[in-house]
């Protein structure tokens, strides 16, 4: 098990980025936690006990807010060795019906901050010659998704664009992983107004967050490219990858109109 020193989390208020937090505080590591609530922060950095945790607040939607946690990633001082791209934000509803302000915050948060955050922090890293960066994306990442285009297109260059620099950074003693969870049990979807889409989905499909942090953990202490927890979306990512485009794009659109009728069939 690999001894991240110090490592910055994004979205660590709740869900997959808490049970991170939680985990590698468990194992001695110092956190920068970065979320908006900063109560909620101070709360976890109580209960984590110690000195050697950081609350640094801020909205990934403001370029302000994302330089100042780029500052903190680029700091020599107090290095950070494990960076975490986790926040999430998702705006359900067609693309045509949203404002543009809606759109670009998501790809503020979701593509932007990956970006920014991720080209502040690998350069000390290789210059340290040791790191690691944990992109969570999702399995939507592989899907064509009606009603949802702009948050599946945004894990789709996730997805993309960690799986290319883990191949630049070969060799360099840091590691870049990405993760593909699908369902799972956080505040993501009551926020994001998608609690219809998945409201039929069976029990068995969903996660635990706890289940992705630790093995999205491991994955990346070995040097994994892509991880998806559980059997049941493996093999669901890899039927997508080898049906005709045509076929799934109508298997998805079909899942879509179950939440909203009013989706034009294909």
């Amino acid at each position: 098990m690999h001894h991240w020193n110090r490592a910055l989390i994004t979205g660590a208020s709740s869900g997959i980025g808490e049970a991170i937090a939680r985990r590698l505080a468990h194992r001695g590591t110092s956190l920068v936690l970065v979320a908006r609530r900063e109560e909620r922060l101070r709360q976890l950095v109580a209960e984590f006990g110690g000195t050697g945790h950081e609350v640094l607040v801020a909205d990934l939607t403001d370029a302000t807010a994302r330089d100042r946690v780029a500052r903190r990633l680029a700091a020599s001082a107090e290095p950070i060795d494990l960076l975490v791209n986790n926040a999430g934000f998702g705006v359900a509803g067609r693309f045509h019906e949203r404002t543009t302000d809606e759109v670009q915050a998501q790809l503020d948060v979701l593509v932007t901050t990956v970006l920014e955050l991720t080209h502040a922090a690998v350069p000390g890293m290789v210059s340290r010659g040791t790191g690691g960066v944990l992109n969570v994306s999702s399995l939507a990442a592989n899907v064509p998704f009606p009603g949802s285009a702009v948050y599946n297109a945004s894990k789709a260059f996730v997805s993309s664009f960690s799986e290319s620099l883990h191949g630049e950074l070969a060799g360099s003693g840091v590691s870049i992983l990405v993760s593909e969870p699908g369902l799972v049990q956080t505040e993501f979807q009551a926020v994001a107004g998608m609690v219809d889409r998945v409201r039929t989905a069976p029990r068995w499909l969903w996660l635990d967050a706890d289940r992705v942090a630790r093995d999205s953990l491991a994955a990346l202490e070995a040097d994994d490219v892509i991880h998806r927890t559980a059997l049941p979306y493996r093999l669901a990512t890899s039927l997508t990858s080898a049906l005709p485009r045509r076929l799934v794009r109508r298997w998805v659109a079909a899942i879509a109109r179950r939440s909203d009728p009013n989706l034009p069939r294909s």
